[in-house]
């Protein structure tokens, strides 16, 4: 597999090339089993050396004609209680294929930082979801962090593919009208919003940490992995950072069971069953509805949803 999504070869000599190692592990296989040799283990472990040095040699890297809803990463400054975000995503999303790019430069006032609200996309596997975390200021402007794989033109998404290093990850902010809308009406996924209840001050610091994260990822280029460094563990990991007592459990991994992780862990405060809980933590009838209103992030948040 490291061989078929990193060996810069055609697909015949690439095919060539993994039924060649193939033959020569099958070939000291039988050999181990016919008649064990020290000098055929030898060849066997060097050639797993000489691989495990090229594969070690395969490094992240900028030098690509990015996808362009992930043509930039997200950075800012801080000055006291005022960040400014440079390149904030707000496309106007007719299809996927077909939308009008615009990044901004956006300020926010950490004072006035009121809610931080945890959204799940599922779009397959129920045990599969992506999350993305908004935080919402006074007045009912949100913000979006999403961790992303950085697809180059012409590039999908392939969940095998993020084991072998086909992907680099990208911090994304985004308007909710622009990356919540993308999901519930272009995509037609199951969308979810969790509140999650913290104080102030810890809001504060995960704000903070998305913006030290995404200043890292733009000058230092990182793989995406499919299980170690995701959209969920990039979460978990800045949730952590603030409550080291945060346990672990599968569920960061299986990112579609996220729901009864949270219920575990704050979903009771809400005097709600799991089930309800979960049922009305949907929204994409609510963002379906909503359109393209400016008022997408209030519509989606109106009576029925999950109490804050």
């Amino acid at each position: 597999m490291a061989f078929w999504y990193q060996l810069p070869l055609p697909q015949t000599a690439l095919k060539l090339a993994i039924g060649a190692w193939a033959i020569f592990a099958l070939g000291v296989l039988c050999l181990e089993i016919t008649r064990r040799s020290w000098i055929s283990r030898g060849v066997y472990g060097l050639a797993l050396i000489a691989a495990a040095l090229w594969w070690a040699g395969i490094r992240p890297s900028f030098d690509h004609e990015w996808a362009p809803d992930v043509e930039h990463i997200v950075t800012g400054t801080r000055d006291g209680d005022i960040v400014t975000l440079k390149d904030v995503r707000d496309f106007d999303w007719k299809s996927e294929t077909d939308f009008t790019p615009r990044w901004q430069t956006r300020t926010y006032d950490l004072s006035k930082l009121e809610t931080v609200d945890l959204f799940l996309s599922y779009w397959s596997s129920p045990a599969i979801a992506h999350t993305l975390v908004s935080f919402g200021f006074e007045g009912g402007e949100h913000i979006v962090f999403s961790a992303e794989i950085r697809k180059e033109k012409g590039e999908s998404f392939s969940s095998i593919g993020g084991f072998f290093k086909e992907f680099d990850l990208a911090l994304i902010a985004a308007d909710e009208r622009d990356i919540i809308r993308l999901r519930t009406n272009i995509r037609g996924e199951d969308v979810y919003r969790y509140p999650i209840h913290m104080p102030q001050a810890g809001m504060r610091e995960l704000f903070l940490s998305y913006l030290e994260t995404g200043n890292r990822l733009a000058t230092v280029p990182t793989f995406y992995n499919t299980v170690t460094t995701n959209c969920t563990t990039v979460v978990f990991r800045l949730l952590r950072a603030l409550d080291p007592a945060l346990p672990f459990d599968y569920r960061i991994l299986l990112s579609g069971y996220l729901p009864g992780y949270i219920y575990q862990n704050q979903g009771f405060e809400t005097g709600l069953t799991e089930a309800e809980f979960r049922a009305r933590a949907a929204i994409s009838a609510l963002g379906i509805a909503a359109g393209d209103s400016p008022d997408f992030s209030a519509a989606i948040r109106a009576a029925g949803t999950l109490p804050r």
